[in-house]
């Protein structure tokens, strides 16, 4: 089995040992965490003009099946 252990385990200094410049330098320097991307819903697909250009020419096409059924058959 591998030996993982270190030499000497390393201890964090003390708050009052770091100086000030640094822990400002060190949180300056890691960058912010992505904002996750908020869900877009349904009224946002509903807003495509594709989707309702598509949407549209369906309906036209049910509501004129429905026509010829009902008045033509």
């Amino acid at each position: 089995m591998l030996d993982t252990s270190q030499d000497e385990p390393q201890a964090l200094p003390s708050v009052a040992e770091v100086p000030l410049a640094e822990v400002s330098l060190a949180r300056a320097a890691v960058p912010p965490a992505p904002l996750a991307p908020e869900g877009r819903g349904c009224l946002y697909a509903l807003s495509q003009p594709p989707l309702m250009i598509f949407l549209g020419v369906i309906g036209a096409l049910l509501l004129f099946a429905a026509v010829h059924d009902l008045y033509l058959l």
